[in-house]
């Protein structure tokens, strides 16, 4: 009787892991942020990886290749390929969202996320946009990423903006052009309510943060959240958050898309 109902129960974990292996897909995109500098010093990667941001059979990346892989850091290491990568919020993310849905390991029910790294350090918005080899690719791995057909695109995880505070002209149309990419990637990929979470800058390469920031936190699209990162330790460059502090907006990202798919809302939130 023991061995029947272990057999019964060893079926049906295999039949809701079969049902629910569907991934939760998040396209990370920016610039050096989100790639990722957090324990990189003098061009190096000290190589520290927090417990946050673990490898875990429930977290995949999409590799430059094109195929999918368990996620491990520097998640961008193939794709920022011109600069050093260490930790950025993207595993940290993963994790928090796989923990907070109760998944982890593989087990019964439990939910797998796919990260498709995308972010190009020292890039400005301009650069991102419609017809753009940044927006080319940008757009090409969200399309192979669901492919093989057992993904859903959840969101643009979106950190950008600090080599757009050196000129004020670029702070001063920053908005209008973080719209236009919004739309035009929502267009591309047939996705018209996709949830995109922005983070708002901690820093900058130049004058205008502020110009930047207020453009940021002034985004009224459908489905356009923002998470503030302003306060995060940064390191000495003043410019890229420390690896804790990637690891905690990291954890920020998650719990504001959490939020979003428990509450649903169609404006701009800032969540701190």
């Amino acid at each position: 009787m023991r061995l029947m109902c272990l057999m019964f129960l060893m079926f049906f974990c295999v039949l809701i892991v079969t049902v629910n292996t569907t991934k939760d897909i998040f396209i990370l995109a920016g610039q050096s942020n989100m790639a990722g500098r957090g324990g990189v010093f003098n061009r190096k990667w000290d190589g520290v990886v927090p417990v946050e941001c673990k490898p875990s059979p429930s977290v995949l990346r999409l590799s430059s290749n094109l195929k999918w892989e368990e996620a491990r850091e520097p998640l961008h290491e193939d794709i920022d390929v011109e600069k050093t990568c260490g930790v950025g919020p993207g595993l940290a993310f993963a994790n928090e969202v796989v923990r907070m849905r109760g998944g982890g390991g593989g087990g019964c029910g439990g939910c797998v996320v796919g990260l498709v790294p995308c972010a190009v350090g020292g890039t400005r918005i301009e650069e991102w946009k419609k017809g753009g080899r940044l927006y080319n690719e940008l757009v090409k791995r969200a399309i192979e990423s669901v492919r093989d057909g057992d993904g859903v695109i959840r969101a643009l995880v979106w950190y950008q903006g600090e080599s757009d505070t050196v000129r004020e002209e670029d702070g001063e149309k920053y908005k209008s052009r973080m719209e236009n990419f919004i739309q035009n990637f929502r267009l591309d990929l047939q996705l018209p309510k996709l949830l995109v979470i922005q983070v708002a800058l901690a820093s900058g390469e130049g004058k205008f943060i502020n110009k930047v920031r207020h453009a940021q936190l002034s985004i009224k699209l459908h489905n356009v959240t923002c998470v503030d990162a302003k306060g995060l330790r940064l390191k000495e460059d003043n410019l890229h958050l420390t690896t804790m502090s990637e690891v905690h907006l990291g954890i920020r990202l998650a719990r504001a898309y959490l939020a979003v798919i428990d509450h649903p809302f169609n404006y701009t939130q800032v969540g701190r």
